[in-house]
């Protein structure tokens, strides 16, 4: 049964208990459940149900007991990697299971990469010689310090059910309201993921914008996150409590953005975690302190040839943003201005692959508008649901079913021979060495390299371009390592997102040439075999070197016998290639168009003309037939009443 509802929220807590033979492992668990010590204990208890009243939370607790015998081992590391938490015991009377727990046990859970809360749990707490008095903190700081994945450390009895349901409740809490995503044990500090989710919600709570909470705003936040509101002197009480320990933290205006977090920090510190997650989940955040996805009404693509594309809603908001951000007024955004836009987002989504150097800048690397929307436009059709909540996040206010649209399919577009779509994504084909990578840098400005070096994995780059007649669209240029092809074509679907397909050839490299061919009639044929078949463009790049002999004829004879346009000319490092783009964005507007065709592709086409003109034909033959028979008919019956 899966331990989440469908909007993220947890519907049971799994936890495996493990440790040494001896340790009191099950008694523990038969205690806990039945709130008395057991005269007789199995080897192994089988998995045991705590219903959802046993604690506050309201969440049902499966606990699962281990053999640690070398025969069971698969079955323990199945339990384990399966576990939302994990108890680890050791008996209070063996000292020798103790320092077992930092020898064998802890070590194991990394070697087996369990990334569960781990508690620490002393049993046989009333054996325990009383000569030999342990300070559990004195002998655990260490342990703990060595492996942060410890949560709690607690000692217990199951003869004198001595904290027995504390064990349970604390490994319940560690799933529940988990401190690794919030807290730097370390630095003694919140996260940044967490600050940056705190801070969103402190801006919406602050309806005056004035940079802090008022007493009313402050009154409203706590009812909508605990349905209950604050007294007058309690407020006056959190206000002081901030006031002295942090400078700056209470205003004139009330509690600041500082004085919020400290709150918070303080939460986390003094162990009341499920304060922190009960304002984080309120507003949205799931465990990884992201938006959850019932939360983000992403449009549903209903068939592969479809995509996704930010609404003039959004792109105007975003336009706004910009502008919001240009604090110099110089057209252009620097990093630190459009890192200070994510700064309510849990990280700035520009700073990793595919995004950071997607897009074209300017000399001292700062984003156009142009280069500011391409990638919007690049993050909605990689990931819509991930552009989404970051659009919510910097602050789109509107409805969000009103930011992204679902584009027409694109085998209507080819019927209807136009399309509506305002971003087209393009696959750049071509053997290496052939100028692709020269390609993508010329449409974001960047200057030429002779300087070779491959691309291994796939590389994206989006811009604006400009149309004849002022009409501007967004172009994706996605390049496809020539050792990717294989992989890429092994999918059916592959071709189904494509807009428009370009293949690139070193117009002065004969082998250049011929494999640039290849793969042109190895994406034709896939396009024919799957029904979605993209507009190709020829490229001859390197168009200022020599040609090798024959190269025009041949590639113009190829593109002749395929139904394309013929080759365009490139030379990039001539910098004449910004009329290839245009070409491209037109090839696409015209889905019907420059489709390859080849010969098993052409048959296949005039065998399905063949088939439907022949059932035509014998459509209007039996037709014909019967409008004989039955003018036959009426003629005998019309005799028949006569007479």
């Amino acid at each position: 049964m899966p331990s989440r509802s469908a909007a993220g929220v947890r519907t049971g807590v799994r936890v495996v208990v493990a440790g040494d033979r001896g340790t009191g492992k099950s008694s523990l668990i038969s205690a806990a459940a039945s709130d008395a010590f057991p005269e007789y204990v199995p080897a192994v208890l089988p998995p045991t149900r705590l219903p959802s009243d046993f604690y506050p939370d309201g969440v049902p607790v499966t606990i699962v007991d281990t053999s640690s015998s070398m025969e069971s081992r698969i079955k323990l590391i199945d339990g384990l990697k399966r576990a939302d938490a994990v108890v680890l015991t050791y008996a209070c009377d063996q000292p020798m299971t103790l320092s077992r727990l930092s020898s064998f046990w802890l070590p194991e859970l990394r070697k087996l990469e369990i990334k569960a809360p781990v508690i620490v749990v002393g049993c046989k707490l009333d054996l325990r010689d009383e000569r030999q008095p342990m300070n559990l903190e004195q002998v655990m700081a260490p342990i703990m310090q060595q492996f942060r994945e410890i949560e709690t450390c607690i000692e217990c009895s199951s003869a004198t059910l001595i904290q027995v349901p504390d064990v349970f409740y604390y490994a319940q809490k560690a799933v529940l309201h988990p401190t690794a995503p919030l807290f730097d044990q370390e630095k003694q500090t919140l996260k940044p993921r967490c600050i940056r989710a705190l801070k969103r919600i402190f801006m919406l709570c602050d309806h005056d914008m004035d940079g802090a909470l008022s007493d009313a705003e402050l009154n409203e936040f706590q009812v909508k996150c605990f349905n209950a509101p604050l007294q007058p002197a309690e407020i006056v009480g959190v206000k002081r409590v901030v006031q002295e320990r942090i400078r700056g933290g209470v205003s004139d205006l009330g509690l600041t953005l500082e004085g919020f977090l400290f709150l918070h920090a303080l939460f986390i510190e003094k162990g009341r975690l499920e304060t922190t997650w009960a304002v984080l989940r309120k507003f949205g955040y799931n465990d990884e302190l992201k938006l959850r996805d019932d939360i983000l009404p992403v449009p549903t693509k209903h068939a592969p040839d479809q995509t996704v594309e930010l609404t003039n809603e959004a792109i105007d908001f975003l336009r706004g943003i910009f502008r919001l951000y240009d604090s110099d007024n110089d057209g252009s955004l620097q990093p630190s201005e459009f890192d200070d836009i994510f700064v309510t987002a849990p990280e700035s989504p520009w700073t990793v692959d595919p995004y950071v150097d997607a897009a074209e800048r300017t000399p001292q690397g700062n984003l156009t508008i142009n280069g500011f929307l391409s990638e919007w436009a690049l993050m909605t059709t990689l990931d819509p649901s991930y552009c989404l909540a970051n659009l919510i996040c910097i602050g789109y206010g509107g409805d969000p079913t009103s930011a992204l649209r679902v584009t027409r399919r694109r085998s209507v577009d080819r019927k209807k021979k136009q399309t509506e779509k305002n971003v087209f994504h393009c696959f750049v084909f071509g053997p290496k060495k052939s100028g692709k990578s020269a390609l993508l840098n010329s449409f974001i400005g960047r200057t030429f390299s002779s300087n070779y070096t491959p691309t291994n994995d796939v590389r994206y780059v989006a811009n604006a371009v400009e149309q004849i007649g002022g009409s501007q669209k967004t172009l994706i240029l996605q390049e496809i390592p020539e050792d990717g092809v294989k992989k890429l074509l092994s999918n059916k679907e592959c071709l189904a997102a494509c807009d428009v397909a370009v293949f690139l050839y070193d117009s002065s490299d004969e082998y250049s040439w011929k494999r640039s061919r290849e793969l042109l009639l190895d994406v034709a044929r896939r396009g024919e075999e799957s029904g979605y078949g993209v507009p190709c463009l020829l490229i001859a790049a390197k168009d200022d070197l020599d040609p090798f002999p024959m190269s025009l004829q041949n590639s113009a004879r190829v593109t002749q016998q395929l139904g394309m346009e013929a080759p365009i000319p490139v030379g990039v490092k001539l910098r004449d290639s910004k009329s290839v783009f245009s070409r491209i964005v037109s090839a696409a507007e015209h889905p019907h168009l420059s489709i390859p065709e080849t010969e098993k592709g052409k048959k296949r086409k005039r065998y399905r003309r063949l088939v439907n003109s022949s059932l035509m034909f014998v459509s209007v033959t039996v037709g014909a037939a019967v409008a004989v028979v039955g003018l036959a008919a009426y003629r005998a019956y019309a005799a028949r009443k006569n007479t």
